[in-house]
């Protein structure tokens, strides 16, 4: 059985294109939601993969009704794969129930799955080399040792209160906790 989904993001877009497209596809039942591409919780969708049984077909008009990115859709379709459903995609022509449909999806993920090793990879060069250029990331401190040592002893005296002291030094109570040793009482 060939099962629609079909998403609008915003209500006063219009359905009807893809309702059309995917009744052409041979969809029996559709499954219609208004929706966000960017929100993970979309429950038509949900309910369209719950309500696929093995053998059957989810069919979108476009990839991007589907998933937020690649990586979502190669997850999205992997999980379709793993419970026997097909998946086809109208307007990009992708259909895994085919055996070139899945090598094309495959090397899809092929190339997502090496563009993420590519950047991880520059990102932990470019940190190298920030690391031997004395870069050490990560936020500034806001007290160096000198702001440390007023903080302390204005504590210590006891005369000046710890807002005030954080006022002075234009730091919040918690860098102030975190720096200061306390008294032990």
């Amino acid at each position: 059985m060939n099962i629609g989904y079909c998403r609008i993001s915003t209500s006063d877009q219009n359905l009807d294109l893809q309702i059309q497209a995917l009744k052409e596809a041979g969809c029996e039942k559709i499954f219609e939601e208004v929706a966000s591409g960017a929100k993970d919780d979309r429950p038509k969708l949900k309910e369209a993969i719950e309500y696929a049984r093995e053998g059957d077909v989810l069919v979108v008009w476009k990839l991007d009704r589907l998933s937020r990115s690649l990586k979502h859709l190669i997850e999205s379709v992997n999980d379709l794969e793993k419970r026997g459903i097909g998946f086809r995609c109208i307007t990009q022509q992708l259909d895994t129930t085919s055996p070139s449909g899945k090598l094309i999806f495959h090397v899809f993920g092929a190339i997502s799955e090496f563009e993420r090793s590519l950047i991880r990879e520059r990102t932990a060069a470019g940190l190298k080399v920030a690391r031997a250029r004395g870069r050490l990331g990560g936020r500034p401190k806001v007290l160096d040792q000198e702001k440390i040592t007023i903080a302390q002893a204005l504590y210590d005296d006891g005369k000046t209160t710890v807002g005030k002291i954080c006022e002075a030094l234009n730091i919040s109570r918690a860098t102030f906790y975190r720096n200061v040793k306390l008294k032990a009482a």
